[in-house]
């Protein structure tokens, strides 16, 4: 029988490797900061060269272990060949955060293709492919692993004046994406699960208090969330301790939606 400490939980993460997306603001800045904090080595992912080298330096700084690298998540090849040169420089990746993602910002019906195309393969596509890229590796070599899913709130909740029509479409694929990869992988000891946040400060946020005001006035509790605020969902779900827990999504959204 297996014996476990009192209490069966850790914050120690010195013998994993994390794998970031979307690391150059909001939650996946902070997501990459808390892992390393526990001692993870950090792959740290985006678009924007700059803000991944700055938050590198940081990192480093701090004493924690990262290494940036420019990743577009609509390109597979981007995606294939950032994870290979990752795990050759820091090793196999055994927690992945899939947190990257962008907004539609638009009417269904005044969408460009392109702009189908970006969200979608932004927000569902690209975190398909880098999970079973991912997993793959981690089946060769007989691997437990911890996947965290960022979806949203609003892939549950919708309201007329949002325009969200195809993000919150995206945002509910990943949560079925969590259920059903969680099923498939559990046999080789990979967990996936999934967070759904609601309104927290990041440029996406900004972006949308922009288009709409300050949104925050119809909250009960009358707020913006901050990243730090997620810290402790985020460290429960990649801890040894959660080895029962895969294949769901927490809503983390401060009461702001319905039930």
């Amino acid at each position: 029988m297996t014996e476990f400490s009192t209490p069966n939980f850790s914050l120690d993460l010195s013998d994993q490797v994390a794998l970031v997306t979307g690391t150059t603001s909001g939650l996946g800045r902070r997501f990459a900061q808390v892992l390393a904090k526990c001692g993870a080595k950090v792959v740290l992912t985006g678009r924007r060269v700059e803000k991944l080298n700055a938050l590198a330096e940081e990192i480093r700084a701090d004493g924690g272990v990262c290494e940036p690298f420019p990743m577009d998540m609509t390109d597979r090849a981007s995606i294939r060949s950032v994870l290979a040169e990752a795990e050759s420089k820091l090793g196999t990746i055994t927690i992945l955060i899939n947190n990257a993602g962008i907004p539609d910002a638009q009417r269904a019906t005044k969408m460009s293709d392109e702009l189908i195309d970006n969200v979608f393969d932004t927000n569902l596509v690209g975190p398909y492919v880098l999970s079973c890229e991912v997993a793959r590796r981690l089946i060769a070599q007989k691997l437990p692993g911890r996947m965290v899913n960022i979806s949203s709130i609003a892939a549950f909740d919708t309201r007329p004046g949002s325009a969200v029509a195809l993000y919150s479409t995206t945002k509910a694929g990943i949560v079925r994406m969590t259920e059903a990869l969680a099923v498939e992988w559990a046999g080789f000891n990979i967990n996936v699960n999934c967070i759904a946040p609601g309104a927290f400060s990041s440029e996406m946020m900004d972006g949308m208090l922009e288009r709409m005001g300050d949104i925050s006035k119809g909250f009960p509790r009358k707020r913006i969330c901050q990243p730090e605020q997620m810290d402790s969902t985020l460290l429960f779900l990649v801890s040894p301790s959660s080895e029962c827990v895969t294949g769901t999504f927490i809503k983390v959204d401060d009461g702001q939606s319905a039930r």
